[in-house]
């Protein structure tokens, strides 16, 4: 066992001694590697950023306009060609060429070529969608037409908001690759979509560093942008993480290369650049072997000093040891007996705090919660009276008429009238029961284990701001799937339903197209219902403050600030939250994130 337990710790200091030494000259290469890549970047960018001008410098020269605004004559086709061709010569670039709107090739630089581009439809580029939408285009892709890799650029000609024509550059990379196949080691460029474009190494072009997902590759396969390459995935198998942009790969089950990664400045493209780690693992090797043979030697040095002691003091130091162990013991035993017995007295102390607290907090957010619901009520309070006062004048009406028609012995009349009399009154009932749920107070068991139909809570909150609604008449969206139960008190979820659509309805106050939308989706396991208007939106100021209590927008005496933050607490205690955005068509949006309970009709009416 000693000796295996020897061999052992040799062992692991080879071992320390070899990843010590490895990694150091790892971080020493990778520091080389930097600088490199730099350079490499640096010398891209440039050679990228040279052809710039280009496109633009086009819609300068008057051939281009005047063929664009008469490109059926062959004249100005003529000296459009001339003109390009002498661009392309003077720029150094491969080809140049104009397209119309259509995307359709109505000049080149290589005019004269069997393979010329004149006429070609090239709308399905990128880089003429770009252009077309006024942007400045950037573009890697292979030629349909010769098979030929090169970067594009376009510029919208003309008007940028309705551009008549796109300019576009046809630059070869090529002179870069050149250079990088002379270094001693492996340089790739990948683009936006992970696919190889140059490389030291011919064979490893238009490979995938990464899966292409089946949209990817179908939308290649429309846009042509590597011409129906088959895109094979690069065998590069990752060993070891050494860093955010360094690590350890194999590529083709080759021996273990350093990966380095750099972003193209102002680009979607990376750097990668693989250099061999085969110095690295001869110097580590060494300082493996150099360790184990100091850890032996020394070990053997320890071992020998180590008997001679034990013999020694062995027999005289194991009573006194075992005296003050014991003692010690004792001492420590007692303690920690005192010091668990003062943090259990300081701990149920504590607990009995807390139980307190929690008790006056859930008092005090009971108050808000029946605070907010009352000044909800008050604000609907007109409304409802004018609800109510509708009726009971029709009532007045209806019960004198039916008494006349009773003394003339029209009994059918008088019968109808009683039925219209039963209709208004039931919708009374209704109104009024309504406003007795809502601003009743939730029992004392909470919202643990409550379901609530969300279809009926919205009915509810609607009901309730009947009069508001016919008042603003909004352009009403009521997309709200059925059957679907959320985990809330009904009572809570109708009060922050009713307080986020009365907000909506101030917000839509004056507008002559008032819309109002609801609709509910699924997304990470959450039920998301959103109540949008299409009135001013939410200012930076009420984005910062929007949750904050007694904070309100509105005028004085029209609201207490609370709502918003009470119906953000009382998602937030079944595990729900509140979001709140402008959404990019104007108005504001919030969000009820909820967890769901879908259920199915009958066991909903059974509960």
């Amino acid at each position: 066992m000693a000796m295996l337990a020897l061999a052992m710790m040799i062992g692991l200091a080879g071992a320390m001694g070899y990843r010590y030494s490895y990694d150091n000259a790892l971080a020493r290469q990778g520091e080389r590697g930097q600088v490199q890549l730099r350079l490499y970047g640096q010398a891209l960018s440039s050679e990228l950023a040279r052809y710039d001008y280009v496109p633009s410098l086009l819609s300068l020269d008057d051939k281009i306009a005047t063929l664009l605004a008469h490109p059926n004559d062959p004249a100005r086709v003529e000296a459009a060609n001339q003109y390009l061709a002498a661009v392309n010569a003077r720029a150094g670039t491969r080809v140049v060429f104009v397209l119309d709107a259509r995307g359709h090739v109505l000049a080149t630089s290589n005019w004269q070529r069997p393979d010329s581009y004149l006429g070609e439809d090239l709308s399905f580029r990128p880089y003429f969608s770009d252009a077309a939408d006024g942007q400045l285009g950037r573009f890697y892709g292979v030629g349909t037409t010769r098979s030929e890799p090169g970067y594009y650029l376009s510029a919208p000609l003309g008007d940028r908001h309705k551009p008549s024509g796109v300019a576009v550059v046809k630059v070869g990379l090529e002179p870069l690759e050149n250079r990088w196949q002379g270094a001693d080691t492996q340089m790739l460029l990948t683009d936006e979509n992970g696919v190889v474009i140059l490389a030291s190494d011919p064979s490893l072009k238009l490979g995938a560093l990464k899966p292409l997902a089946p949209e990817l590759r179908e939308r290649l396969q429309h846009n042509l942008q590597y011409n129906r390459a088959a895109l094979p995935q690069l065998e590069l198998t990752p060993v070891r993480k050494l860093s955010d942009s360094d690590a350890l790969v194999r590529l083709r089950s080759g021996p273990p290369m350093l990966a380095q990664n750099a972003e193209l400045v102002g680009t979607d493209w990376h750097l990668t650049l693989l250099t061999n780690t085969s110095q690295a693992r001869v110097a580590a090797l060494s300082t493996a072997a150099l360790a184990g043979v100091l850890t032996a030697f020394l070990l053997l040095l320890a071992a020998a000093w180590n008997v001679r002691r034990r013999i020694a003091s062995e027999r005289m130091a194991a009573r006194a040891a075992l005296e003050a162990a014991n003692g010690e013991l004792e001492r420590k035993v007692a303690e920690r007996t005192a010091d668990l017995s003062a943090a259990n007295q300081h701990l149920q102390a504590e607990i009995a705090e807390r139980i307190r607290a929690e008790a006056t907090l859930r008092q005090a957010q009971d108050g808000l919660l029946q605070a907010g619901k009352l000044a909800a009520v008050g604000q609907m309070s007109t409304g409802i009276a004018h609800e109510l006062n509708q009726p009971l004048a029709a009532l007045r009406t209806l019960s004198g008429n039916t008494q006349k028609f009773l003394e003339r012995g029209d009994n059918a009349t008088a019968q109808a009238n009683l039925g219209t009399i039963i209709g208004l009154v039931e919708r009374m009932g209704r109104i009024t029961g309504a406003l007795k749920s809502f601003a009743r107070k939730p029992g004392n068991g909470g919202t643990a284990g409550r379901l609530a139909p969300l279809d009926d809570a919205v009915d509810n909150a609607l009901f309730l701001l009947d009069t508001r609604l016919q008042a603003v008449r909004p352009a009403l969206v009521r997309e709200i799937e059925p059957d679907l139960m959320v985990a809330c008190d009904p009572n809570r979820l109708e009060q922050v339903l009713v307080n986020l659509i009365g907000n909506a309805l101030d917000a839509l106050a004056g507008n002559p197209e008032p819309r109002l939308e609801l609709h509910t989706h699924l997304a990470g396991g959450k039920l998301r219902l959103t109540i949008r208007d299409n009135g001013p939106g939410l200012s930076e100021e009420a984005f910062a403050r929007l949750f904050e209590p007694f904070f309100t927008t509105k005028p004085a005496g029209q609201g207490l600030g609370l709502g918003l933050t009470l119906s953000a607490g009382i998602l937030d205690e079944v595990g729900g939250s509140l979001e709140a955005s402008n959404h990019p068509d104007g108005g504001a949006c919030f969000t009820l994130v909820l967890p769901p309970a879908r259920l199915d009709p009958e066991s909903r009416h059974g509960n």
